[in-house]
């Protein structure tokens, strides 16, 4: 089972009151709803979601439901589940405001979606019918809604941004897609759904892989701090050699000669590491900035010689 199933089998027992229902099945049936026949039908592989489209439109309207299950998908290879409601079709038609005079699909009246509450509710009915969210075990983290109406998608895409979420919409070939990236996001979205043991399941695994980036990062650090201290000590030895080659080394300043003489004895440790031992075995204070200072003095020696 995947991810996405399992966050849907966890929405099966949520409980919503009647402002709710109507906003999650109209989300649900305006995106995947059929009006023929006189009848109102659904069709959905997940059995779970049958369920819960079930529950709430007997619990809201009392009404006995069809269904034809064994309905095979060729494109797909799954069988389906069809929800038929044959009873009650205009008032719940009007109640979900599906569809307008010429019965056509339209985006809901405000009073539908009036409240955060009543958003929430909507964008669950879409997200059971064709939301999806990446396991977080995968390399990247997404939530996304395939839909094929236009309007309905940039709709759902506002009442996402009207809770917060930065959601955008993509045209993927004959559907629009849209979608939200940031994983924290993502983690709000399971919770306002609510499905609460997916979601404790993907905070576990986004922190694991958060607290995985932080040490490759500290460790990335840690290495090219390594590798600075090496080709820093690398170019004071090869200055040393030079140095030693040109002038007479009895002959320079002492301060000078204590620098060349403890970083040819300790050539893997950084400069201000050098610079404590210096003023521990021979007793003369200095710091890393005196270190790089006479350094300096050796490179204009160089130049000169």
């Amino acid at each position: 089972m995947s991810f996405t199933s399992d966050i849907k089998k966890e929405m099966v027992s949520y409980s919503a009151d009647d402002t709710e229902i109507i906003a999650e099945l109209s989300g649900a049936f305006n995106i995947s709803g059929v009006f023929e026949n006189g009848c109102i039908s659904i069709v959905n592989e997940n059995e779970n979601v049958i369920k819960r489209l079930y529950n709430l439109i007997v619990n809201k309207y009392h009404v006995n439901v069809i269904f034809e299950k064994d309905i095979y998908n060729s494109l797909r290879k799954k069988m389906l589940t069809r929800m038929i409601i044959n009873e009650k079709v205009d008032l719940i038609l009007e109640d979900l405001c599906l569809y307008d005079k010429n019965l056509r699909k339209v985006i809901p009246y405000e009073y539908i979606v009036d409240t955060d509450k009543e958003k929430q509710a909507y964008l669950r009915g879409v997200f059971l019918l064709c939301g999806s969210i990446n396991d977080p075990k995968t390399s990247r983290y997404s939530l996304g809604f395939v839909i094929i109406n236009k309007d309905t998608a940039y709709f759902v895409c506002k009442l996402l941004n009207d809770l917060g979420f930065n959601a955008k919409v993509l045209k993927r070939s004959k559907n629009y897609m849209v979608y939200v990236k940031e994983s924290e996001q993502i983690s709000d979205f399971i919770k306002m759904l609510p499905a609460m043991n997916s979601l404790f399941y993907y905070e576990d695994i986004r922190i694991y892989r958060d607290l995985q980036n932080m040490v490759n990062r500290i460790n990335n650090c840690e290495q090219a701090n390594a590798d600075k201290v090496i080709n820093a000590s690398f170019e004071q030895l090869e200055m040393i050699k030079l140095l030693k080659e040109r002038v007479d080394f009895d002959l320079l300043d002492e301060g000078i000669k204590d620098v060349c003489v403890y970083r040819e004895k300790y050539p893997d440790v950084s400069t201000r590491e050098l610079a404590e031992i210096i003023s521990y075995e021979t007793d003369k204070s200095i710091s890393k900035s005196g270190i790089n200072h006479r350094f300096r003095k050796i490179k204009k020696i160089l130049e000169n010689n």
